[in-house]
C-alpha cells in the first residue's frame, strides 16, 4: 500500500510530504501558514525534490492541498541541469 492511495505515480511520495506540511501549517493564521510552508520547502527540500515539486505544479498541481498551491510562488524554482 502506498503512503497516499489517492495519488499514485512517480510524485506520490512528494505530494504526500507536501500535503503533510500543509496540514500542519493550516493550523496557523493563513498568511503565516503560506509563508512557513514555502520556507520549510525552501530550507529542507533539496533542489531535485523542488524540481519534482514544480513538475507537479506545472502539470496543474493535482493532489496538492490548496495551501501548497498558494505557497508555490514563494518556493525557489531550481535551475534545471544542462
Amino acid at each position: 500500500m502506498s503512503l497516499n492511495s489517492h495519488h499514485e505515480g512517480p510524485h506520490a511520495k512528494l505530494i504526500y510530504m507536501a500535503n503533510q506540511i500543509a496540514k500542519f501549517m493550516e493550523s496557523k493564521p493563513h498568511a503565516e501558514g503560506v509563508d512557513l510552508l514555502a520556507s520549510h520547502i525552501n530550507d529542507f527540500w533539496e533542489p531535485r525534490m523542488r524540481i519534482q515539486f514544480f513538475e507537479v505544479i506545472d502539470a496543474g498541481g493535482a493532489g496538492l492541498r490548496p495551501l501548497v498551491i498558494e505557497a508555490a510562488p514563494q518556493i525557489k524554482r531550481p535551475a534545471l541541469a544542462a
